[in-house]
């Protein structure tokens, strides 16, 4: 990233007020006032505080009503967690956004240090607020555009969301044949380590890999017949692994 703006109010400590008090809103303010900001909040929407800063960690939804009910002006810079979200919803505002890429457990805790996060600005100065912010938090920031939101959080999705869907589909598929889910977790975590190493095409192994067509066509009978609403998750997962892998499927002898 460039080097932090110097403008005087975005230098720390700032005064920060964080509004909503769900997982993101207590976890960043516990990690901010231990970074040594005056932190005020959680607050509940519809509060107008007095700050340097006011951050936002309230549901996409109610984003655009949590910044009108701030006094222009009154918070220097105001900003909000989302990651699909642009900046639209803080128009009047000196505005910017800060998305932890993370996720933060039950009971708003959690460590921020060395987690990716994405940051924009509407100014030169808004965005030296996120990553000054960021840096205090020891993220590490990356500025995604307005256009780029949707996709960018789409990928976080699937990194996040979506794996633990997929390891709960191979949890309901091993207990048919009286696997515990624990007896997966190395292989998973395995795989996923894998994967960040070298990437998906190094790390992907198994049958689509080795291009074993019969291995695929036998796991496909068993999920059709112990778990048939998986089936299509299945198919398109064997598709989507084909062009991770390059390999197309070879044709079946007449």
């Amino acid at each position: 990233m460039r080097e932090l703006d110097r403008n005087p109010l975005i230098t720390p400590p700032l005064r920060c007020a964080v509004i909503g008090a769900g997982r993101m809103g207590r976890a960043l303010t516990a990690a901010l006032a231990g970074a040594g900001f005056e932190v005020e909040g959680p607050l509940g929407r519809g509060a107008d505080p007095a700050a340097d800063v006011a951050l936002l960690c309230v549901p996409d939804q109610e984003i655009a009503a949590a910044a009108a009910a701030l006094t222009p002006g009154r918070a220097r810079f105001v900003g909000h967690c989302s990651g699909a979200t642009t900046l639209a919803p803080l128009a009047g505002h000196e505005a910017f956004s800060l998305h932890p890429l993370m996720t933060v457990p039950e009971g708003g805790s959690a460590p921020f240090a060395g987690a990716g996060c994405a940051v924009a600005g509407g100014s030169a100065a808004a965005l030296g607020v996120a990553e000054t912010l960021a840096a205090a938090l020891r993220l590490r920031p990356v500025e995604v555009a307005d256009a780029d939101r949707a996709a960018y959080h789409a990928a976080a999705s699937i990194a996040a969301n979506f794996l633990v869907t997929l390891e709960g589909a191979a949890e309901r598929l091993a207990a048919t044949a009286g696997v515990p889910r624990e007896l997966l977790v190395p292989l998973a975590r395995a795989a996923l380590e894998n994967w960040a190493a070298t990437g998906a095409e190094q790390a992907l192994t198994g049958p689509v890999a080795r291009g074993d067509e019969a291995t695929i066509a036998r796991q496909r009978a068993a999920i059709e017949e112990r778990t048939p609403d998986l089936l299509a998750t299945f198919d398109a997962l064997v598709a989507a692994s084909r062009v991770v892998s390059s390999r197309p499927p070879t044709p079946t002898a007449a």
